[in-house]
C-alpha cells in the first residue's frame, strides 16, 4: 500500500473506530487493513490503536500522528483541487512557435484575441523559421505548414495556405503579361528559398496536367517580406502565400497571373508534443484555431 493512501486508511480507521468500515471505505478487505496498521506501528515502534470486542481507539501516540495525518491529507486535497481546477483552465503560460512570415501578419492577430477571452493565460510567441524541437526547447505548440514527418507529436489539421504568382503592373507593362506557365523562363523570377521547389515553380491545369517550370531571376530570399518588397518593386514576378500578396492585390501594387492555372497548396497544422494528456491550454487554443481558417481565410486575416 502506498504511503498516501496509507495515511487515509489511518485517518478512517480513527474516525470510525473500526477496521472492517475504514476498508469498506477504501474498497479493501479488512486483514489487509488490519495487516497494514500493524506494519505502520512496527515502523514507528509505537502502538497507535487500543483494541477490544467493542472497536479501536488511538492512543496518546495515536491521536497525536491522527492530527497530523489530517493535516496532511487536508493539504492533499487542497492540492489535487488546485491541480484540477488548473486543468480545466485556459491559464498559465503558453509557448508557442510559428514562422516569422506567418507569425507576424496571421498568427500575430489571433493569439491576441484569444488572450483576451482568456486573461488569466500568457503567451510566450517566438517566430523561427527553421524547424523547432519542442521538446527541448520547451514548446507547447507549434504551427507548421506542409506535409508533417511521422512523429511521436500530437498534431491537429487547421487548414490550407495557397500561393499564387504575382507581379507589379510596371513590371508587366515593360516585360508583358504571360500567357502560360511555359513562358516564365523569358521573365525575371524573385525566388523564395525556402519552399515551391525554389527554381522550379509547380504548376496544375483545369483539365489535370502538371507542369514543372524552371526559373531564374535577379533575387533569392528566404524571406518574404523581401520578396514582396522586390515585386511591388517592380523587379519581377514572384509566387507567394495569399496571405502575404492579399494586401498588395487588394490596393492593385501587384496582380495575380495565370489565374486559371493553380499552385501546389501547403496543409497547417497544429503540432504539439504529445497525443495524450494535452494540456487545457494547448487543447483549448488548438480547438479555436480550428475554426479561424475557413476558405479565403487569407482574404480575411491579411492586411
Amino acid at each position: 500500500m502506498d504511503r498516501v493512501t496509507g495515511i487515509r486508511l489511518f485517518i478512517r480507521v480513527v474516525e470510525t473506530g473500526s477496521f472492517s468500515r475504514a476498508a469498506a471505505d477504501l474498497g479493501i478487505t479488512q486483514p489487509t487493513a488490519t495487516k497494514h496498521v500493524a506494519a505502520l506501528e512496527a515502523k514507528l515502534g509505537a502502538r497507535l490503536f487500543h483494541r477490544s470486542t467493542r472497536g479501536v481507539t488511538p492512543t496518546e501516540v495515536g491521536a497525536a500522528y491522527y492530527d497530523k495525518c489530517k493535516a496532511i491529507a487536508h493539504e492533499l486535497d487542497e492540492a489535487d483541487s488546485l491541480a484540477s481546477l488548473m486543468a480545466s483552465r485556459v491559464q498559465g503560460v503558453l509557448r508557442i512557435s510559428t514562422s516569422v512570415a506567418f507569425g507576424r501578419r496571421v498568427l500575430t492577430p489571433l493569439v491576441l484575441r484569444f488572450m483576451q477571452q482568456h486573461p488569466g493565460l500568457q503567451v510566450d510567441l517566438g517566430f523561427d523559421d527553421r524547424y523547432v524541437n519542442l521538446v527541448e526547447q520547451g514548446i507547447d505548440l507549434a504551427i507548421r505548414m506542409g506535409r508533417l514527418a511521422d512523429s511521436q507529436l500530437g498534431a491537429r489539421y487547421l487548414g490550407v495556405n495557397p500561393w499564387v504568382l504575382v507581379a507589379a503592373p510596371a513590371y508587366l507593362a515593360r516585360r508583358g503579361t504571360p500567357a502560360h506557365p511555359g513562358e516564365l523562363a523569358q521573365h525575371d523570377a524573385l525566388i523564395y528559398s525556402s519552399v515551391q521547389g525554389d527554381e522550379r515553380w509547380h504548376f496544375s491545369g483545369a483539365d489535370g496536367r502538371t507542369l514543372q517550370v524552371p526559373v531564374r531571376g535577379p533575387l533569392r530570399s528566404n524571406n518574404l517580406s523581401a520578396i514582396l518588397a522586390a515585386t511591388r518593386a517592380g523587379m519581377g514576378l514572384a509566387v507567394l502565400p495569399w496571405y502575404v500578396a492579399h494586401a498588395s492585390v487588394r490596393d492593385g501594387a501587384v496582380q495575380p497571373l495565370l489565374t486559371d492555372w493553380t499552385l501546389p497548396v501547403q496543409e497547417i497544422h497544429a503540432v504539439y508534443t504529445s497525443p495524450k494528456l494535452v494540456p487545457t491550454k494547448v487543447r483549448g487554443f488548438v480547438d479555436w484555431l480550428q475554426g479561424q481558417f475557413p476558405d479565403r481565410w487569407w482574404a480575411r486575416e491579411a492586411g
